[in-house]
């Protein structure tokens, strides 16, 4: 299972995608347009997927996430989320 952070140029097309049977397994909003989304398909269909469910103009940004980044301020239990999902950063990466 993959997990991509994506960023919606429009806060308020949160709600089209939460509520969305994409293909993800789960979505979870970090903060107001930032999102996390666990699925098993690829990048680019997890990108597609929620391009066609934003209205036409609204900036998208989609990333894979392959190990844990560090965040401060995010909603209530999104560290737990991404603990449960992504390894810590290895040696070698220059992150602690």
């Amino acid at each position: 299972m993959a997990v991509c952070l994506v960023w919606l140029g429009d806060p308020a097309a949160v709600d089209a995608v939460m509520s969305a049977r994409g293909p993800w397994h789960e979505v979870v909003e970090t903060a107001p347009g930032l999102l996390l989304v666990e699925s098993d398909d690829t990048l680019s269909r997890v990108y597609h997927e929620v391009k066609w469910l934003l209205p036409d103009g609204c900036p998208l940004f989609v990333a894979p996430l392959h190990e844990r980044p560090k965040a401060r301020g995010v909603a209530d239990g999104v560290v737990s989320w991404l603990r449960a999902r992504l390894p810590l950063p290895g040696p070698g990466t220059g992150q602690p």
